[in-house]
Order: C-alpha cells, then structure tokens, then sequence
C-alpha cells in the first residue's frame, strides 16, 4: 500500500507520522473513554477495557480517515492560494466523519454492554464530542503546520535555485558577449596588419590569435579566475598587439607574487588593456604606457589620456560587461575615474567567500 511506505508517507505528509499516529490515537482514545464512559462504568476495570478497546476502534477509524482525507485533499490543492479552500474542506471533514463514526460506534457500545448483560448507558451527546473535535482539530493543525514548513522551505529552495540558473544565465551571457567584442577588436587589428605589413606578419598574428583563442576556449566556463591565469592570457595578447604597434605599446607589470591567487572576473583585465589601445593614440610620437599593478586589494590599470583625433566605433561593451559581472558575482564593484588625464580602472580583487549566496553554486 501506498500509504505503508515510508517514501510516499514523507511525500504526502512531510514526515514519516508513524510514532506520531501510535501515541496520538494511544492518548485520544484514553481521553474518549473517560469522556464516554459513566462514572458507574469505571467501577469494573472489565467495563473500563471494554469501553477503552471501543474508544480505541473509534478513534483509529477516525484518524485513518481524516488522514486519508487530508491526503486527497492536499493532492487535490497543492498551492499556497488553495491553503484556506483545503483547510476549510478539512474542518467539515473532522465534524463529518466524527460525528458519524463516533455516534455510530457509541450505539453499537451501548448495544454491545446490553449483549454482554451489562447495563449501559453509553451515549455520545454534543458535549462529550467538543472536547474529541478540538483534539482532532489540533492533531490535524500539527499536520498542517508541518506541511506548511515543508513547503515553505521547498518554496525558498527553489527559489535560491531559480535565482542560480538566472545568474549563471546572466553571467554565461555577459562571458560569452565577452568573445566577440575580442575578435571583433582582433579582426579590426588584422586588418590594419594587412594593410601596413606583409603578409607574413598577419599569417604570425593569426597564429598567435588563435592561440588566445584556444585559452579562451579552455577557461571559458569559470567565473572567476586566478590574477596569475588573467595575466598569462592578457600577456599573449598583449604579445599580438606588439605585432601592430611595436615598441609604441609599452606595459609596466608590477604585480607582487603572493597576489597572483586572488581572483577576478575573466578576461576583464585583457578588456581594460584592450580598451586602452583602442582608445588613446598609440604611436612613436605618443607612445602609449598602461601600467598594471596591485594597490589596496585592487588590480589597478591606468594610462595617461591620449584621445584620438578620429572617433573608433565602440560596441560600448568592455567596461559595463566587466561592471555587470562583478555586481552579479559579488558585492564588491570596480572603480572606474578619469580626471582629464589619466584613465584608472580598479578591479576588487575576490576570494570564495565574497561571492554572493545565490552565486556559489553557479561556478562550473
């Protein structure tokens, strides 16, 4: 039976309510046999098993019942809006079959004393009944309100779940919106090789580009990167805008060594430098110098403003992309000031714990 394994009591109920149906029949059924029974009766400790064995059968068939009903009734209404219309039901369920089963049982008891040759007297009125409704009611509320706690801790769970999937999806977006702003910035720069050099030239700087590539590809899934894994890519590609600029591109790292395993966002610190080349004069007359260092748990990229006469189409997606991943990840948010003369774009510097709740679970 379906209602005998412990799996479907669980499902249906919340809880495995053995224990809980065996001392609460136990205690419901003293409490009516007391309540049914003449003061007379009580005399004889026979009539006392009697009526308690009676009681006993009583109560077990109107908590088998009930149970059943408030089963159907919870697999009939299984939402929060549906709370009061089952509750409801279930109330005109307890005064129903109470009143069927206990007036039933209580005539078939006076009967059966009679039977036996006992003078009985056994009749269940109104008032003997209160007192069995509101223990039946409030057996019946423990179930509610345990079923209620369960569906509410369900309910939140799956909402923390729902809010995962949607900032992974978010992040997953923004990641893969990160790609091709590179190799439509790439292919800008093949372009410009193509024009100015020889052939050789771009043949080494697709070479090398599809090396990047190949490191994206491979850390493409993750979230959050270690400083030291960003710079290796960013040096790389780096190493492909020298083909274009040469010398005229000059870089100073200073990133101390114990700060290579802190973390950031993925291809944010390739995205700054990027940006920095594709909007600031680059040449012999103007060489353009970003400098990359550590300062106050910030990754800190800066270069002196070198405005272009000719303005570069922009897919306006590098600094917000970086902006909007750090606020998914975490509460920690990067510092962007530009004072005319220098352009600062500071990168927190992240470990595991500062992720955001809804975030942990959504690295790959």
């Amino acid at each position: 039976m379906r209602l005998l394994n412990k799996k479907r009591r669980i499902q249906y109920l919340g809880f495995n309510d053995i224990w809980f149906c065996i001392i609460g029949i136990l205690t419901i059924s003293i409490i009516a046999n007391y309540l049914f029974n003449n003061p007379s009766e009580r005399e004889s400790i026979d009539l006392v098993l009697i009526g308690w064995f009676a009681a006993l059968v009583s109560t077990i068939c109107d908590w088998c019942i009930i149970r059943s009903i408030l089963i159907f009734l919870r697999k009939k209404y299984p939402d929060f809006k549906d709370d009061l219309k089952r509750i409801i039901f279930l109330l005109i369920a307890i005064i129903s079959v109470i009143l069927v089963v206990d007036v039933t049982m209580g005539f078939l008891l006076a009967k059966f004393f009679i039977f036996l040759g006992y003078s009985s007297s056994h009749m269940v009125l109104l008032k003997v009944l209160l007192p069995i409704f509101l223990i039946i009611i409030m057996t019946m509320a423990i179930y509610e309100a345990v079923y209620y706690y369960i569906r509410l801790k369900k309910s939140i769970r799956e909402e923390e779940q729902a809010k995962q999937i949607m900032i992974q999806a978010q992040l997953d977006t923004l990641r893969n919106q990160a790609q091709p702003h590179f190799l439509f910035n790439s292919l800008n720069t093949l372009r410009d090789i193509i024009d100015q050099d020889p052939k050789e030239h771009a043949k080494d700087f697709v070479d090398n580009l599809s090396n990047v590539y190949r490191f994206i590809l491979e850390s493409g899934n993750t979230n959050l990167t270690s400083i030291e894994k960003e710079l290796k890519f960013t040096k790389a590609y780096v190493y492909i805008q020298s083909e274009r600029f040469g010398s005229n591109l000059q870089m100073n790292w200073n990133i101390p060594a114990n700060k290579l395993t802190a973390m950031i966002v993925p291809m944010s610190l390739q995205l700054l430098i990027e940006n920095a080349i594709k909007h600031n004069i680059v040449s012999r007359a103007k060489p353009l110098l970003i400098t990359v260092t550590i300062k106050d748990d910030f990754l800190v990229v800066h270069n002196k403003i070198q405005t272009k006469s000719t303005k570069v189409p922009s897919t306006k997606i590098g600094l917000k992309n970086i902006e909007q991943r750090y606020a998914l990840i975490s509460n920690k948010l990067p510092e962007i000031t530009n004072d005319g003369n220098q352009f600062t774009v500071s990168l927190p510097l992240l470990k595991l714990s500062d992720q955001k709740k809804n975030y942990a679970n959504t690295n790959h």
